[in-house]
């Protein structure tokens, strides 16, 4: 059951980042004229992706997850070092936040995040470390432990509470889902008395599915309250358009997580480039989590 839920939760990440990337920076007019709706993962879009190739969503939470199983005790600067890795390797799509980091760093990341901010005129409540960090997630049970390396490494990239806060709303969530709470009740428990409680109501959010993590955030959990199968959260992301792959991508996560890996329909899950990464990875992280268990 825990190995079902990981992998989903990692494969509901690539699944949701490679359907949504066809549809990124689209509107979703635009979406409907050109696909109808869209239901297949079809690769093209802005990056002109492969089918089942994914875009930086994915690769910084492979990041992530090697440099937690590198050094679970204090992964940060593993973490770092394979941000560093996936740089090094030209990729098609960097968020600018990340990459003002990168421009920034002198060997302190905290630093860096400090001077991007500054470079960015504050600018920096993106969502591009909400849509990494669900392997922290997976990989400590111990909440206190999962929460303190969930907020490190929202902060070494993002100087700004707001990616902070939703990182470990998200993460919180998903651990409940790990331990077998139902969807909407982990989601509802979570957002009660934040800035998120008022999506409770029911109503779509007023704000664009744009790259304010604010803004991502309300997104997600609109998709997870409403829809009723894994497909549907990811499909509902990536027919709304916007920053597609990245809401589609962390939505998906938590949906992996709770309807597991054999609730993600096969044409999606067999159809992801890197899956056989994936499962490694899962299957190092489940070893690591039962040794802190």
């Amino acid at each position: 059951m825990m190995r079902d839920r990981i992998l989903g939760g990692l494969f509901g990440v690539a699944v949701g980042d490679a359907l949504g990337g066809t549809t990124e920076f689209m509107s979703e007019a635009e979406i409907k004229r050109e696909y109808g709706w869209l239901d297949q993962i079809i690769g093209g879009g802005v990056w002109q992706l492969e089918a089942g190739e994914i875009t930086d969503d994915t690769a910084m939470t492979i990041a992530v997850a090697r440099g937690i199983l590198h050094n679970p005790a204090e992964p940060i600067e593993a973490i770092g070092d394979y941000f560093l890795k996936w740089k090094a390797m030209n990729p098609k799509d960097i968020g600018n936040i990340i990459r003002t980091v990168f421009d920034q760093y002198n060997g302190d990341w905290f630093e860096a995040a400090r001077r991007a901010k500054a470079r960015l005129n504050g600018m920096t409540a993106g969502n591009g470390t909400l849509m990494r960090c669900l392997p922290i997630s997976l990989a400590y049970p111990d909440l206190e432990v999962m929460e303190k390396i969930t907020k490190r490494h929202s902060e070494m990239t993002h100087d700004d509470e707001s990616a902070t806060e939703a990182c470990l709303i998200y993460n919180r969530i998903a651990r409940r889902l790990l331990q077998g709470e139902t969807l909407k009740a982990a989601v509802r428990t979570e957002i009660t008395d934040t800035r998120y409680e008022q999506l409770l109501n029911g109503q779509a959010p007023i704000g664009p599915p744009d790259g304010y993590v604010v803004h991502t955030m309300q997104w997600v959990v609109h998709h997870l309250l409403e829809a009723d199968s894994f497909e549907e959260v990811v499909q509902r992301a990536a027919n709304k358009g916007g920053d597609s792959d990245t809401i589609g991508a962390i939505a998906g996560g938590l949906a992996g997580i709770y309807w597991g890996y054999d609730g993600i329909p096969a044409r999606y899950a067999e159809s992801i480039l890197l899956r056989q990464e994936l499962v490694e990875i899962g299957d190092r992280l489940i070893a690591l989590r039962e040794k802190a268990a």
